[in-house]
């Protein structure tokens, strides 16, 4: 086996594990001994967990979220300095351990957070823009599945436009339609106006 392919079998397991850490889970369970996947939407996302320790814990879990989907695409970026390939396969595997977390028997959230930590990790112009077209849209509509839909689905064009490499377009693009098929539900209760507001 060649070192590029141990390389890359290595990037996805770890991607995968730290992905799969459920913060919001885990925060919640420490905090108040409930398990989250039973409260509100079920997801063990920042929004869900605001339900139930209010807006600090909603910004620390989003954080740490975050902070969990950079640090593998960092650390896959210092191996692989010229395709961008084995960054974008642990931007994948991020993205799978957090909605399907391998110590949560495959349930998780809807890897916004994360999605948006891999990023900032890949361009941090374009992770900065997302966020910042997140917090505005969040804000005016007061719906946050809105906000991560729409925010997300201009990553791509936003990589492009930034002369990023074809694979970060790929992956943003990959990216945006699985957290759009996360959030399908979301988009039924949208059409139907009965989707929860942020307040």
């Amino acid at each position: 086996m060649s070192n590029q392919i141990l390389y890359i079998i290595l990037t996805v397991i770890i991607a995968y594990l730290i992905g799969s850490i459920p913060t919001g889970y885990i925060v919640v369970k420490l905090l108040k001994g409930e398990d989250i996947r039973k409260i509100g939407s079920g997801s063990t996302g920042a929004t869900n967990v605001k339900r139930v320790l209010g807006k600090g814990w909603f910004f620390g879990v989003m954080l740490l979220d975050a902070l969990k989907g950079a640090v593998p695409v960092i650390l896959a970026k210092h191996f692989d300095t010229t395709t961008g390939i084995l960054a974008v396969a642990a931007a994948i595997f991020v993205l799978i351990g957090h909605s399907k977390s391998i110590f949560l028997k495959f349930t998780g959230g809807k890897s916004v957070a994360s999605g948006v930590g891999t990023i900032l990790a890949l361009c941090w112009q374009v992770g900065l823009l997302i966020a910042i077209i997140w917090g505005i849209i969040t804000y005016i509509s007061r719906y946050v599945s809105l906000g991560s839909i729409i925010a997300l689905s201009l990553s791509p064009m936003l990589m492009y436009l930034l002369h990023q490499p074809i694979a970060y377009i790929v992956y943003c693009t990959i990216g945006a339609i699985y957290i759009i098929y996360l959030h399908r539900e979301n988009i039924k209760r949208l059409l139907s106006g009965n989707e929860n507001k942020v307040r």
